[in-house]
């Protein structure tokens, strides 16, 4: 699971947040996006060596965390399953190969002719082998 994933679960969760400026910023998250960006109510910030400051609302830019600090009696097991589901490869399609073969062997530079070749055929997508040994011919 990736940890960004992790982070949009923990709606109404009361966290302490340091920042990568030194600042600690504690309060309670309302949502955290794609981004990571973090948004917070009841925000008490905490500056690097000034007074606490009291917030209703505070959103924070994600690649400005340094960590989260998350409650003790949070459940990690329930939040860390994966239950976004998987999303299958696709199989490769012929008709890519085949214009391939155009682009390199453009007719109107070799006429019908086109020279002997023997390679290996490899997924673009998964980088599996598809055909160990594919060989084309002069038509």
């Amino acid at each position: 699971m990736k940890l960004v994933r992790f982070l949009m679960k923990l709606n109404n969760e009361t966290v302490s947040i340091e920042l990568k400026n030194g600042t600690i910023v504690h309060g309670t998250i309302t949502g955290v996006d794609i981004s990571m960006n973090t948004h917070l109510k009841t925000v008490k910030l905490t500056l690097k060596g000034k007074v606490p400051v009291a917030l209703d609302h505070l959103s924070i830019r994600g690649n400005n965390i340094r960590y989260y600090i998350l409650p003790d009696s949070l459940n990690l097991d329930t939040l860390l399953v994966d239950d976004a589901p998987r999303v299958k490869a696709k199989k490769p399609v012929a008709g890519k190969f085949v214009r391939f073969l155009a682009m390199v062997f453009p007719t109107h530079l070799f006429g019908s002719f086109v020279p002997d070749l023997t390679w290996n055929i490899i997924s673009h997508e998964t980088g599996t082998l598809l055909n160990s040994r594919c060989t084309v011919a002069n038509a």
